[in-house]
C-alpha cells in the first residue's frame, strides 16, 4: 500500500522483522519430522545457512566447522586472508585498534596488494577439511581471480557487493562492466549474487542464470549504507518481493533460483521470520562473529569498514559467549534466542505445522507493533529473555573501542 510522502510523492510503507509475528496453524507437527536441508546447484546441505563473507566471521578454519556442522561458509577473497600470509597478526591488530583510529588504520591495513596465489592456498585449506568450499569477489574483480579460484577447487562462487545489478552502465571503457547474464552461464560453478532488495531488481539478477540472490541491502549488524547512503529496505519486505520474483521467473524458465536473505537477523525467531517471508536460506553475520573460534577476535566488519574514501559500516564488539555449534545447532543455555539458531527455526516451523522449507514459505504472516513488548514489563526491566539486548549485541564498555566502518562496498556489476 502506498502512502503520500508530499504532493507528487508516494512510497510503499514497508517492514523488517520487528514489524511481523508468524500465526500458527490448524496443524502442529513433531520437530524431528520436520526438514530444513536446502540445495544449492547440485550440493545439498543439512542447514539452510551460510556464514557471511566477512574476515572476523570466515576463515578457512571456520569454514571447515562450519560446513561440518551442515552449513556453508564463504571465504572473502579480496580480504585479509588473501593479502597477509599471516593473517592471525593483522586480525589481531584490527582487535587492538582504539575506535578514534580504527576506520583509517583498517584502510591501511586493506591496502595490501591481494596475493593470487594465498587465494588458491585458502580455498586448499577449506577443500582439506572435506567440506564444500564457497568464496566471494566483487563485480569488479571476480573475472580476474574466479578461474584461478576454480582452478583451487572452488566449488561455488559468490559475487557480491552492497548493491548488484544486471545492468551496471559506465562510460569508462577502460573498466568494461561484468555481464553478468554471460559469466553467470560460462562458470562451471553454481553462482550466488547479490545484494539486492527488490522484485524488479531480484528478477534481473535470476535471469543472468544465476543459482541463487542474495537479498539484504543495509540490514547488517555492521552495515552503516542506510545511514551513509539513505539506501536500504526493511529486510521482510525485501525478502518477500524478492520471491515473488522467484514465482514469476520459476513461471517464465520453469528454473528455481534460491533466495538467501542476507543480514537483519539476530535470533532464532528473526531466521524463523526470514524463511517464512520466503526465504530459502539465511546467510548471518554478526551472530557467528561473536563465537569463540571467528577470527575476528570478538570484533566484527563488513566489506566496507576498509572504503578508501567513503567506509560504509562498523568495527562493532560483540560478546564471545559461545561456540559455532553453541550457536547453530546447540543446546541452548540462554533464553534470549541467541543460541542453536537452526533448533529454533526447526521448532518454529513444527510449532506451526510445517514440513520443510517450501511449505514454511507460505506461512501466514501478520503485522504486529506490540510483538516485542505485548506482556514483557518484567523481562524488559530485568533485561532478561526478550528484554535482553541479546548475546550478539555491541558490548556496552568495548574492550578497546568500537569505531564506525563497514559493509559490502557499493558493486555495480
Amino acid at each position: 500500500m502506498e502512502v503520500e510522502i508530499g504532493r507528487g510523492k508516494k512510497a510503499r510503507r514497508a517492514y523488517g522483522f520487528d514489524d511481523i509475528a508468524i500465526v500458527p496453524s490448524r496443524r502442529t507437527r513433531d520437530p524431528d519430522d520436520v526438514d530444513i536441508t536446502w540445495k544449492l546447484g547440485d550440493y545439498r546441505f543439512e542447514l539452510p545457512l551460510l556464514a557471511s563473507a566477512m574476515d572476523g566471521v570466515v576463515s578457512p578454519k571456520t569454514a571447515g566447522i562450519i560446513g561440518k556442522l551442515g552449513g556453508l561458509a564463504v571465504l572473502n577473497l579480496e580480504g585479509i586472508w588473501c593479502r597477509y600470509e599471516d593473517a592471525d597478526a593483522q586480525l589481531e591488530r584490527i582487535a587492538s585498534l582504539p575506535k578514534e583510529i580504527a576506520t583509517r588504520e583498517m584502510q591501511e591495513i586493506y591496502k595490501a596488494p591481494l596475493i593470487p596465489e594465498l587465494m588458491a592456498q585458502r580455498i586448499r585449506e577449506i577443500k582439506e577439511q572435506g567440506v564444500v568450499a564457497a568464496a566471494s569477489l566483487t563485480p569488479q574483480r571476480v573475472r580476474d581471480y574466479y578461474e584461478l579460484a576454480l582452478e583451487a577447487g572452488l566449488d561455488i562462487l559468490v559475487v557480491q557487493g552492497t548493491v548488484v545489478s544486471a545492468e551496471h552502465v559506465s562510460q569508462d571503457e577502460s573498466r568494461p562492466p561484468l555481464n553478468l547474464k554471460e559469466f553467470c552461464r560460462e562458470v562451471p560453478v553454481p553462482v550466488v549474487v547479490g545484494g539486492c532488495a527488490s522484485y524488479h531488481t531480484g528478477l534481473h539478477l535470476m535471469r543472468t542464470g544465476a543459482a541463487g540472490v542474495l537479498v539484504g541491502v543495509g540490514p547488517g549488524a555492521a552495515c552503516t549504507t542506510r545511514g551513509v547512503l539513505g539506501i536500504g529496505v526493511p529486510q521482510a519486505t525485501a525478502i518477500a518481493d524478492v520471491a515473488a520474483a522467484r514465482s514469476q521467473h520459476m513461471l517464465e524458465t520453469g528454473e528455481y533460483c534460491q533466495v538467501i536473505a542476507d543480514g537483519g537477523m539476530r535470533t532464532g525467531g528473526d531466521v524463523a521470520k526470514a524463511i517464512a517471508c520466503g526465504a530459502d536460506a539465511v546467510m548471518i553475520g554478526s551472530p557467528l562473529a561473536r563465537a569463540y573460534e571467528a577470527p575476528g577476535r570478538g570484533y566484527h566488519w563488513g566489506m566496507a569498514t576498509f572504503h578508501p574514501t567513503l567506509p560504509r559500516g562498523a568495527r562493532v564488539q560483540t560478546v564471545q559467549n559461545g561456540s559455532l555449534q553453541d550457536i547453530l545447532v546447540g543446546p541452548a543455555r540462554e533464553n534470549d534466542g541467541t543460541f542453536n539458531l537452526m533448533g529454533a527455526l526447526k521448532t518454529s516451523m513444527a510449532t506451526c505445522g510445517y514440513r520443510d522449507i517450501a511449505e514454511f514459505n507460505r506461512a501466514e504472516l501478520m503485522i504486529a507493533p506490540a510483538l516485542q513488548t505485548e506482556g514483557k514489563l518484567l523481562q524488559q526491566s530485568q533485561q532478561i529473555g526478550m528484554g535482553a539486548r541479546g548475546a550478539s549485541a555491541a558490548a556496552h564498555a568495548p574492550r578497546n573501542g568500537a569505531g564506525a566502518e563497514a559493509d559490502p562496498a557499493l558493486q555495480g556489476a
